[in-house]
């Protein structure tokens, strides 16, 4: 837990941005994965997934982080090192595989053309898909520093847009159920509790 806890807390002095935005991410995919009825302990480690998903960006220049235009190609290309970053900073530890895998493979899209291994389809470990549309509904639902956040029906449309392209359609009519029922942006959550960062990182059936 110490661990988990100092990334986090390194990564949201790094770039403010980020200050409640893995903790949403981290709700998101759990209301997926209970819409989906995976077992409580999936979901919890889901939900650690979704917290500690964009952690790589540790290795990334604060500057770029916190830029309001457009980055320049050279300038993507080293923020999207920040998947490999992340796996290799939860590699070896007590973070359940779920979680290790989700991190690494976020920014995988169903079409291949995501990153960092371009990963089509199927081959996009299930955690990854689920948090990779978790993580853009906050994204859209967030203000940032280069444009306003969107409603959620507006975020809900663009993802149903790029579903079977870039996002898992199960899992965006997943999150679309629970939505239907639980308020988004979601009031302050309650710690992770202790337990879940004693999973076992070993593989998953779900793997």
């Amino acid at each position: 837990m110490s661990l988990v806890t100092a990334l986090v807390a390194a990564m949201q002095l790094k770039d403010p941005y980020t200050r409640g935005h893995g903790d949403r991410v981290g709700q998101a995919s759990a209301l997926i994965g209970v819409e989906l009825r995976l077992a409580d302990d999936m979901v919890a480690a889901l939900r650690l997934a979704g917290t500690l998903h964009d952690i790589g960006k540790l290795g990334v220049p604060g500057g770029l982080l916190r830029k309001p235009g457009p980055l320049t190609a050279a300038e993507r290309e080293t923020v999207q090192r920040h998947p490999g970053h992340g796996y290799a900073l939860v590699r070896g530890s007590e973070v359940p595989a779920v979680a290790r895998v989700a991190v690494l493979h976020h920014h995988e899209r169903l079409d291949g053309r995501g990153y960092p291994h371009g990963l089509a389809g199927r081959h996009i470990p299930w955690p990854a898909r689920i948090v990779a549309v978790a993580d853009a509904l906050d994204a859209m639902t967030s203000t940032r520093s280069y444009r306003q956040a969107r409603s959620v029906p507006a975020a809900l449309a663009e993802l149903r847009s790029c579903q079977g392209s870039q996002f898992d359609p199960s899992v965006v009519d997943a999150l679309a159920r629970a939505l239907a029922r639980h308020p988004w942006p979601p009031p302050p959550s309650e710690p992770l509790p202790p337990a879940l960062y004693a999973v076992r990182g070993g593989r998953s059936a779900y793997l």
